[in-house]
């Protein structure tokens, strides 16, 4: 198989789990989906940065969080941009949905915490990343991932159990002036 054929199995191969990736950083669908390709056009154009493959993943994802920091950084400025018309066929807003609080319980719990928390929650929970990896991936210690993914663990629980209802940022560590 060719390098091109082999690098467009392997990015297909990885969309369900960026698109999971995408949706926690993001929480919203659209939004997601549009990251996601995002990363795909920009990994496609920049193929050959990619020197080995068992690395895919973990370079999309950088790239993934990268376009999210960018769109972060514009929407300061030009607000949150909704399309409606996306709704206006919606099956789910017609009709009834089969009993799905719980679940709905925990997405929105899941939302509610600091994008830092989802990533770190989703990388672990999901992806099954050891704490080594994730901690190479973003660039942090080990030491930041267990208290981000403990700090997570706990926001998820009290929110859950209804103690708390908003977005808890992180707590900026001042820079050690050594």
């Amino acid at each position: 198989m060719t390098r091109p054929k082999q690098f467009a199995n392997a990015l297909i191969a990885q969309l369900p789990a960026l698109r999971r990736y995408a949706m926690t950083l993001a929480g919203n669908v659209a939004q997601a989906d549009d990251l996601v390709q995002d990363c795909i056009e920009r990994a496609l154009r920049q193929s050959a940065q990619l020197r080995e493959m068992p690395l895919l993943s973990a370079w999309l994802r950088r790239i993934l969080r990268n376009l999210y920091t960018d769109e972060i950084r514009k929407g300061r400025t030009r607000g949150t941009e909704q399309d409606i018309t996306e709704l206006v066929d919606a099956v789910e807003l017609s009709a009834p949905p089969v009993d799905t609080g719980a679940a709905r319980d925990f997405i929105a719990a899941v939302n509610r915490l600091a994008p830092e928390h989802r990533e770190i929650l989703l990388l672990v929970s999901v992806e099954e990343l050891s704490y080594r990896e994730i901690a190479e991936e973003l660039k942090i210690p080990i030491g930041t991932v267990m208290s981000r993914l403990a700090r997570a663990r706990e926001r998820l629980r009290s929110v859950l159990q209804g103690e708390g209802a908003e977005v808890i940022p992180l707590p900026v560590a001042p820079k050690d002036k050594t």
